[in-house]
């Protein structure tokens, strides 16, 4: 049996600002041992949940598999504290980038 990675959110879609941060994003969100139906994330509350050391990944729900992701990136905070960036996969710059997510 394979051991599932344990992670609290899956970010399915990313909205960046004009200065290229992240706007809010688009995910789940696991409660118990079930998912959230679709979720809007500030980027203020996804940097908080990442500094409280919860687990977010990028990636998608599996069509007619409720509880069933594809994941991609794990997402992870660079820089230091105060000026922190919000990043999945190779960082590009000094903005937030959330390689795999679409942006919409």
């Amino acid at each position: 049996m394979i051991k599932a990675k344990k992670y609290e959110g899956v970010i399915e879609a990313v909205h960046y600002a004009p200065d290229g941060n992240i706007d809010w994003v688009r995910g789940y969100e696991r409660r118990g041992f079930i998912f959230t139906d679709m979720l809007l994330f500030s980027r203020q509350t996804l940097l908080s949940r990442l500094q409280e050391g919860e687990r977010f990944y990028v990636g998608s729900r599996k069509p007619h598999m409720g509880n069933d992701f594809v994941l991609h990136e794990a997402l992870r905070l660079e820089g230091k504290k105060g000026g922190e960036h919000v990043v999945a996969g190779k960082a590009q710059g000094k903005g937030d980038f959330l390689e795999g997510a679409p942006v919409f």
